[in-house]
């Protein structure tokens, strides 16, 4: 390694760690990120609040009210004695589902068909569709079991009718926790978040303190330069991406299938692309506030893009398109496939492919950009 690199290098790992507030953001912000998102989000629907309406109080409404409070989806909170309180509870907000069963109830389940409404709360609609998902499929099984015990009754053979059985099996997240889908994606998150804001403000940095008139008078490339203030940032990066790794592995169990020198091999060239882009909004910013908001103009709009939080296929397709040039959709794709698929290079070559060429250009234009002369 060149003496000015390494001399750079010294400089920079110095400049990091001198600093106690920034050891905090470095090594324990992706901990803190990786917890909140194992434990807080999550689009898992349990204990849904529950208040039953029941204006039959029969057998039959008893029974398959226990049965909803028994399938560890509804936690029943209140019987309201009327419709004016069924209200209060909707738009206050002290339940999410209502089940109202009409007078007769009972003796419309005897005789043939009887009706079960279920009010929920429309204003997350994502969570609306899953409570009336599980009601639904609580509903079926209660209406299966009334018809079975009639055909009984009734001395018919019990397959009488016949019936399709759906038997569904999901790959690669066999239990459908949602912590599986997001905690991979924290390391890309959180790795694109800290090498952006710490290459952001690198040479801003300089102009700032007044040492880059210093830095102007050495003998050293604006390649050298480049590296030496990039290298210590991937280090950190890498390092982060083992200590989120280790957190999501075995303190939330989530399954790594695939090849962990993949993982840090593709970690490397998305670190390429970060640290490009960073290091532009570097050189074309004025001031480390410049910088920082540079920072989260791009980043924001590439973590709303990247399919973290809503699935692309959903965009608009103008958008769609928009999101090629996004870095984190395609990081995304690779670590979630690594982790949960188990699938090699032969299936994630494309993705990697496009990040080598997005890091290629970002740090070449990055270093054209920087320029050892001050305007």
């Amino acid at each position: 390694m060149p003496v000015r690199i390494r001399h750079m290098l010294v400089k920079e790992f110095i400049q990091i760690f001198r600093d106690p507030k920034m050891k905090a953001v470095i090594f324990v912000m992706p901990v803190i990120q990786v917890l909140v998102f194992g434990y807080a989000v999550t689009t898992d629907v349990r204990n849904i609040a529950t208040a039953v309406y029941d204006l039959d109080n029969s057998t039959a409404s008893r029974e398959l009210t226990a049965r909803f409070a028994g399938s560890g989806y509804f936690r029943i909170v209140e019987y309201p004695e009327d419709e004016a309180r069924v209200r209060e509870i909707m738009d206050r907000g002290l339940a999410g589902a209502v089940l109202h069963f009409m007078k007769g109830f009972g003796d419309d389940l005897v005789s043939g068909t009887a009706r079960l409404q279920i009010i929920t709360d429309g204003t997350d609609s994502n969570t609306a569709g899953i409570v009336l998902s599980y009601a639904s499929n609580i509903v079926s099984r209660y209406s299966s079991q009334v018809l079975l015990e009639r055909l009984s009754r009734l001395g018919k053979p019990q397959t009488a009718y016949p019936a399709v059985e759906l038997q569904a099996r999901a790959w690669f997240n066999e239990n459908l926790e949602s912590r599986n889908f997001y905690v991979p994606g924290v390391i890309a998150i959180l790795l694109m978040l800290i090498t952006l804001m710490l290459t952001s403000m690198a040479i801003v940095r300089e102009k700032e303190i007044g040492t880059m008139e210093q830095i102007m008078v050495t003998p050293i490339t604006p390649a050298e330069f480049i590296l030496g203030k990039t290298l210590p940032f991937a280090l950190i990066g890498f390092i982060d991406v083992l200590v989120i790794t280790v957190v999501g592995v075995f303190w939330f169990e989530i399954p790594i299938r695939g090849s962990l020198p993949l993982l840090f091999l593709a970690t490397s060239i998305y670190l390429m692309t970060t640290l490009g882009v960073g290091l532009l909004i570097s050189t074309v910013s004025g001031t480390q506030q410049q910088a920082m908001m540079g920072t989260f103009f791009f980043y924001f709009p590439a973590a709303l893009l990247s399919g973290f939080m809503f699935p692309i296929a959903n965009m608009p397709e103008i958008v769609q398109w928009a999101t090629y040039l996004n870095p984190l959709r395609y990081f995304l794709v690779i670590v979630r496939g690594i982790f949960l698929k188990g699938v090699g290079v032969e299936v994630l070559w494309p993705q990697m492919a496009a990040l080598l060429v997005m890091g290629f250009v970002t740090l070449v234009l990055a270093t054209r950009r920087f320029s050892k002369t001050l305007n």
